[in-house]
């Protein structure tokens, strides 16, 4: 199990450093110290290691956001607990989180997009459903709830990455609490403008 978990570790060490198509197998085995059948064992592909690489870090975050997203408040304070609830997620893991963005925004017909893409579509999902049952008290909805989530989701990784722009070290990285309810003002600002 060590080798496994040195397997993950290093290979998300790598992915985030140098990008997922410019890492080969050779460089994840040598750099946690395994053979290759190793990691074909657990893995079967660099392919299945990125795979388990995603299902076992995104399932936290997606709980985070699953609770945050009970509708249970009025939207400001929804999206603020969504906000929290990402901010906090990503700067907990944010080699994790910042590899998934340069995943997404890779060249759509590269492995690394595919792997990442339906796990990024049920994270916007959440928003989607979000804006969705407070299209009655948002009032002018009008069916927009799908640009609604693009522009919050959107505004909240652009954040995550300036804070992180030029940082050596991300386990200092952080969000406050009076930034990210200025954030979601300001968002609010402009869906009722």
């Amino acid at each position: 199990m060590e080798n496994r978990k040195s397997i993950l570790n290093c290979a998300l060490q790598l992915f985030y450093q140098k990008g997922y198509d410019a890492v080969g197998v050779q460089e994840i085995v040598e750099k946690a110290g395994v053979t290759k059948p190793t990691l074909y064992y657990y893995f079967g592909s660099k392919r299945g290691l990125l795979e388990k690489l995603l299902q076992e870090h995104f399932g936290k975050m997606e709980e985070k956001l699953v609770r945050a997203s009970a509708y249970d408040a009025g939207i400001p304070e929804i999206l603020y607990r969504l906000a929290r609830a990402f901010f906090d997620g990503a700067t907990a893991d944010p080699e994790f989180y910042l590899m998934i963005l340069s995943l997404f925004y890779s060249g759509r017909q590269s492995e690394g997009f595919q792997i990442v893409y339906p796990m990024v579509k049920r994270y916007y999902r959440i928003y989607v459903e979000v804006f969705a049952r407070a299209s009655e008290e948002l009032g002018n909805m009008h069916g927009r709830q799908e640009q609604f989530a693009i522009g919050f989701s959107g505004i909240l990784d652009h954040h995550l990455m300036h804070a992180a722009t030029n940082r050596d070290d991300l386990s200092k990285l952080h969000i406050s609490d009076e930034e990210t309810r200025s954030i979601v003002k300001q968002f609010m600002y402009g869906i009722y403008s």
